[in-house]
């Protein structure tokens, strides 16, 4: 199989959560503390496959500045574009459907529980907001993805678990909003799968112009990634995760961190 259609089947394989996290979000209720334990897994996981993936190995590549630019840059630049995506829609990631301007208890909406809010009160834009801030987050994921596949070694479970795990619960919550807000399950299905083969796109993009660069190249790209994951992590993932499981998401968080230590251990 060639590099780059490799690139692009894992990248759309952990994007592919998105739709799992869809159909969740359709048919099941989940209460809101559930889906933030798995957002605070999440998140451990992340940080770990970021640290010991994406950072450690451009050590070896790059001098300081180039990994500490790469990845303030990377960050920067998440930052910068998440600020204006939560003014239509802030906490995108909430559990609790964050665009739903009143809400009548702790658990998501569904056919049972369609009552709970009138279309009335739920923002009719908030799904393409969401569905914007989910491609911005997969990018930094899908461009990794793609250095990791292109650069020749082995493309590491840990990191695709930890993408694969983190995209789970913002489908999941955001598509009980949309449901909501009166969006067919086909649009649903639709936008989530469009944003996972925007994904595989990502991570051929990643392999097919960064793969082949030199190694210097590929540690600041690859930190840039880490640095656009990173803040989303702490600016998206774990403050909603947060809110609903309190003290107890560092525990969780912590949990996440040290299964991705022990996935990576079994790799070597």
């Amino acid at each position: 199989m060639p590099v780059w259609l490799e690139a692009g089947f894992w990248g759309f394989a952990a994007a592919s959560a998105l739709m799992l996290g869809a159909l969740f979000g359709w048919f099941i209720r989940f209460s809101a503390k559930t889906v933030a334990y798995v957002m605070a897994f999440g998140s451990g996981i992340l940080l770990s496959a970021l640290s010991f993936e994406l950072v450690a190995d451009a050590v070896g590549q790059a001098s300081p500045v180039w990994i500490i630019a790469g990845f303030m840059g990377g960050a920067l630049v998440f930052s910068l574009i998440n600020r204006s995506l939560n003014h239509p829609a802030k906490h995108r990631k909430r559990s609790r459907g964050q665009h739903l301007h009143k809400q009548s208890d702790n658990t998501f909406p569904n056919h049972a529980s369609a009552n709970h809010v009138s279309p009335t009160n739920v923002s009719p834009n908030g799904g393409v907001a969401i569905a914007a801030g989910t491609l911005l987050d997969g990018i930094p994921e899908s461009i990794a993805i793609g250095l990791l596949v292109a650069s020749g070694g082995k493309l590491s479970i840990v990191t695709i678990t930890a993408i694969f795990i983190s995209n789970i619960p913002e489908a999941l919550s955001s598509t009980a909003g949309m449901r909501q807000a009166g969006r067919s399950g086909g649009f649903i299905l639709r936008l989530w799968g469009g944003i996972a083969l925007l994904s595989g796109c990502f991570a051929v993009i990643g392999a097919l112009f960064f793969g082949s660069a030199p190694e210097h190249v590929k540690a600041l790209i690859s930190c840039i990634a880490a640095g656009g994951i990173f803040a989303m992590v702490v600016e998206t993932m774990i403050p909603e995760a947060f809110a609903e499981t309190h003290e107890m998401s560092g525990l969780v968080a912590a949990l996440g961190f040290v299964v991705a230590i022990a996935l990576q251990a079994l790799e070597v």
